[in-house]
C-alpha cells in the first residue's frame, strides 16, 4: 500500500498504526514496533521477542508501563483497553528480580523475588521457601534512614554492613541467588515444605530438622549447603554491629520507623523497590498464631531473633532486672546452640524416649509456659479477695497507697474500708473492661504494682495496685488482664496466665547459691548481650557477674525452651506489640501519637508516651478512610466515633495495620492451612 508510510500530524500512519517505543532491560535495547490500539499485550511480546532474534527463555518477561507505574499482565487486553498511546514507553523486563533481604536475625540473603506479586503474595512465596508457617503476619519493611547519618556515609555503612554480617547462606558461590516461588525452566524453584502434617518436622527440643534437608527444602539451594542455619540462632559477632545499627531515639523515632512498610496490596515495582535493594523481612503483626516448636523451628528462631534485637536496639523498653534476664538467656541459647551445631556436625543421633518426647511437647505451649493441670469448678466463675493497696494520683496531692479490702468478681474491683464491710457498699467500684494494664515490677526492691487506665467518657482514670507478695500479683494480674478484654477468671487461659507471669518473675530472681554460678568466664561479652544503655551505667564485670546469677534460673531449659521462655518474657513487656504512628486527632491542636496493637487503639502522649484513650477491636463496627484528606474515622457500638489525620505517614498503612489485626482474629485452629488472600484485600485495600 502506497499511504502505508505516511506519517500523519498526530504521530500515526495513515494505515492507522502508530510507533510503540519499548526498552528491553536485559539488552539495553531500545526497540520500536508499529501497532494498532486493537492489538493485544500478548501479541505485543509475541511480535517484540520475534523482532529481538535473541535465542532466549523470555517466559519470566513482562511489560511495565513507566509512567502509569503498573505491569501489563492481562494478556488478552488491548492496547486501547489499557489506555496505551503514541507517548508510551514500556519497558519489556523479567518479573523476577534480585532483593537484598535482611531476615529478622539480621543476616543478608540474596533472593530473587517476582515483582509483579503484590507484596502479601510475595511474602508468602518467600515464607514458602524458608519453611515458615503463617506468612501473613510477616511483612516487608524498608530500611530506616539515620537522620545523623548523610547520605552519602549512609550508603557506605549499608556496605560496611553488609560485609560485616556477610551473607547468611549462599549454595554455591557468592553470586548464586536463591529464587522465590515458582521460576519456568529453574532448577532452583521451590515450593517450601508448607502443609501442616502430623508428622514433626523438627525435634522439639533444639529445633533440627528430623527429614533428610531435601526433604526439608524440596529442590531450593538451601538444601545444597546448610539448611539448619535459619532455625539456628548465631551469636552476634562484634559489638560493632550493635554500634553501628540505627537505634530508635524516642517514641517519635519509633513512629518514623513505620512509615516503612510496604503496601501489601500492591507490587514492589508499583511502590518504586529497585533491583538489589535491601528490604527487611520482619514479624509486622504481633499475634503469632499455633505456635508449635514441631513445626516451627524456623519460625521460632526468626521470632527469637527479632525479640532479641528489639530488645538490644532499645526499640521496645524493659526494666534493668528484665534486661539481665533477657542476657541470661540469650547466653544460656547462645551456648546450646553451638553444642547443638557441634552435635549435628558430628551426626551424632540423640534417642530420646517417645513418652517424655510427647509430654515435653505438651508442656511447651504457645506462650513458652506449662499447662496448668488444674481445671477447677467450672460451674462457678472464681474470685479473688485480699488486703490490696490502693494509690489514686490527683494533681497536687502528696497521699499515698491506702489498703483496701478489695474482691474481683466478674471484670469488677470492688474496695471496702476493712473485710468487715465486704457485704456493704464499697468505698470504690471499678469496671475493668477495655482498661490498660501495666506492670511495675522491681524483684530486688520487692515491688509488685499494677497500673490501671480505666476508660471514661472524657479519657482515662488512672489507678494504681500495690500487692505484698509475688503469688498475689500474678493472680491479680492475671485476672486484671482479663478483665481488660472482657473475660473472667472462669476463662481456660486464667491459671496459664498466672503460671506464666511467675515463671516471668521466677527468671529475674538474683539470689541463687553462689557455689552454683560458674566463674567469669571471656566467652559471655557483655556487649553483644545488653542494651547499650546498661552498657554505659555498669562496667563489663559487673555486668557478666550479673547475667551468670540469673543465668542459674535458665540453665536447665532445653534450648526451643529458652526461646519460647524468650518469646514469652518480650510478649509480657508493657510496650510488646505497639506500632506507634502520628496523628493528629479531631479537636486536638497539636501531633499526638497513636498506637496500635492485635485488639485495640491507643491515643498515646506524644512525649511521655502515657495512654490517654483506648478503643477496643471488638467494639468497633465499622472503620473508613477518606483517601483525599487522608483522615480515619472509627465508629464503635456506644462510644463517639474516632477520626484522626496520619502526619508523616501514608494513612493506608495504618488502614492495613487495622484490617490485618481483624483478619489475624479470624483464624481458627480447624482450618486448612491455606489463606483466604481475597479476604486479607477486602479488608486492607484501599482505592487511593
Amino acid at each position: 500500500m502506497a499511504l502505508d508510510g505516511i506519517r500523519m500530524p498526530d504521530g500515526c500512519y495513515a494505515d492507522g498504526t502508530w510507533e510503540l517505543k519499548m526498552h528491553v532491560t536485559d539488552l539495553h535495547r531500545d526497540v520500536s514496533l508499529r501497532v494498532t490500539g486493537e492489538i493485544h499485550i500478548g501479541g505485543v511480546m509475541l511480535k517484540l521477542v520475534e523482532k529481538l532474534d535473541v535465542k532466549k527463555d523470555w517466559s519470566d518477561h513482562a511489560l511495565w508501563w513507566e509512567k502509569k507505574k503498573t505491569w501489563l499482565l492481562k494478556t488478552h487486553w488491548t492496547l486501547d483497553k489499557y489506555g496505551i498511546q503514541a507517548d508510551a514507553r514500556l519497558l519489556f523486563t523479567p518479573q523476577h528480580k534480585l532483593l537484598r533481604l535482611q531476615l529478622p536475625n539480621m543476616k543478608h540473603m540474596k533472593v530473587k523475588v517476582n515483582f509483579s506479586d503484590r507484596v502479601f503474595k510475595a511474602v508468602s512465596d518467600i515464607c514458602k521457601t524458608f519453611n515458615i508457617r503463617h506468612p501473613e503476619e510477616l511483612s516487608l519493611l524498608r530500611k530506616p534512614r539515620d537522620p545523623k547519618k548523610k547520605k552519602k556515609k549512609l550508603e557506605e555503612a549499608e556496605e560496611d554492613d553488609l560485609e560485616l554480617e556477610g551473607p547468611l547462606l549462599t549454595p554455591g558461590s557468592a553470586s548464586e541467588v536463591i529464587y522465590i516461588g515458582p521460576v519456568k525452566g529453574s532448577i532452583y524453584s521451590s515450593p517450601g515444605l508448607y502443609s501442616k502434617t502430623m508428622t514433626p518436622t523438627y525435634d522439639s527440643r533444639d529445633g533440627s530438622p528430623l527429614s533428610p534437608t531435601t526433604a526439608w527444602f524440596g529442590d531450593s539451594p538451601l538444601s545444597e549447603g546448610n539448611p539448619s542455619i535459619l532455625a539456628v540462632s548465631q551469636p552476634i559477632s562484634s559489638p560493632d554491629i550493635l554500634v553501628k545499627l540505627y537505634k530508635p531515639q524516642s517514641l517519635l523515632d519509633k513512629a518514623k520507623i513505620n512509615q516503612g512498610w510496604l503496601d501489601s496490596s500492591r507490587s514492589l515495582m508499583e511502590q518504586d523497590v529497585k533491583e538489589n535493594e535491601v528490604l527487611l523481612l520482619r514479624f509486622k503483626y504481633h499475634s503469632f498464631f499455633d505456635l508449635n516448636p514441631k513445626y516451627d523451628a524456623i519460625r521460632v528462631n526468626q521470632l527469637y531473633e527479632q525479640s532479641k534485637w528489639a530488645i538490644l536496639l532499645e526499640e521496645i523498653e524493659c526494666t534493668e532486672e528484665e534486661m539481665m534476664m533477657f542476657a541470661a538467656l540469650q547466653y544460656h541459647i547462645n551456648k546450646l546452640s553451638i553444642m547443638s551445631s557441634d552435635n549435628h556436625m558430628n551426626n551424632s543421633e540423640k534417642e530420646v524416649d517417645e513418652v517424655d518426647a510427647a509430654l515435653s511437647d505438651l508442656e511447651i505451649t504457645l506462650e513458652g509456659g506449662k499447662t496448668s493441670n488444674t481445671l477447677g469448678d467450672i460451674t462457678s466463675i472464681p474470685e479473688l479477695a485480699d488486703y490490696v493497696k490502693v494509690f489514686k494520683p490527683k494533681k497536687l496531692t502528696l497521699k499515698g497507697y491506702k489498703q483496701y479490702w478489695c474482691t474481683f468478681k466478674d471484670i469488677t474491683i470492688s474496695c471496702y474500708k476493712s473485710k468487715e464491710e465486704a457485704h456493704g457498699t464499697p468505698a470504690h467500684q471499678m469496671n475493668l473492661r477495655g482498661c490498660e494494664v501495666t506492670p511495675d515490677v522491681n524483684i530486688s526492691g520487692q515491688k509488685f504494682n499494677i497500673k490501671l487506665l480505666i476508660p471514661v467518657a472524657d479519657g482515662m482514670n488512672e489507678i494504681w495496685l500495690r500487692c505484698d507478695m509475688e503469688k498475689q500479683y500474678a493472680h491479680w494480674m492475671a485476672a486484671c488482664r482479663l478483665a481488660s478484654k472482657g473475660k473472667t477468671m472462669a476463662d481456660s487461659s486464667y491459671n496459664l496466665e498466672v503460671q506464666n507471669i511467675l515463671s516471668f518473675l521466677k527468671m529475674q530472681h538474683m539470689n541463687p547459691d553462689p557455689q552454683f554460678i560458674e566463674p567469669i568466664t571471656t566467652d559471655i561479652n557483655p556487649e553483644c548481650l545488653v542494651s547499650p544503655r546498661y552498657l554505659k551505667k555498669y562496667k563489663n564485670k559487673q555486668i557478666s557477674a550479673r547475667i551468670l546469677e540469673a543465668h542459674q534460673n535458665v540453665a536447665q531449659m532445653s534450648l526451643i525452651e529458652a526461646k519460647m521462655r524468650f518469646i514469652q518474657a518480650w510478649q509480657s513487656l508493657p510496650e510488646f506489640g505497639m506500632t506507634h504512628f502520628l496523628a493528629k486527632f479531631q479537636g486536638g491542636k497539636r501531633e499526638e501519637l497513636m498506637g496500635i496493637t492485635y485488639n485495640r487503639l491507643i491515643r498515646m502522649d506524644a512525649s511521655t508516651g502515657d495512654a490517654i484513650k483506648t478503643w477496643r477491636f471488638s467494639n468497633m463496627k465499622q472503620w473508613n478512610v477518606n483517601w483525599e484528606i487522608k483522615m480515619v474515622t472509627v465508629e464503635f457500638a456506644d462510644e463517639p466515633s474516632l477520626s484522626f489525620i496520619c502526619a508523616e505517614v501514608d494513612c493506608k498503612v495504618v488502614h492495613e495495620f487495622i484490617g490485618g489485626y481483624i483478619f489475624l482474629s479470624t483464624r481458627a485452629k480447624d482450618q486448612n492451612e491455606s489463606l483466604d488472600e481475597e479476604m486479607f484485600y477486602k479488608l486492607t485495600s484501599g482505592w487511593v
